[in-house]
């Protein structure tokens, strides 16, 4: 399974990956987006769905 992370300097808090992959990340209190299912996130493109490319697919 790929995991991925979100590159905190490149994430501007827009919230387009919450639009384009519901439920698999959102953006928190800090204004910035967290992962909560990378699974999920992987069926809907992964790192494609951030239009900043803040997130990262991490090699395992």
């Amino acid at each position: 399974m790929a995991k991925y992370k979100v590159n905190k300097e490149k994430c501007l808090g827009c919230g387009m990956c919450e639009v384009n992959c519901p439920g698999a990340i959102e953006v928190d209190k800090s204004g910035k987006a967290k992962i909560l299912d990378s699974e999920k996130l992987a069926k809907c493109g992964g790192e494609e769905i951030c239009p900043q490319g803040a997130i990262e697919k991490v090699e395992e």
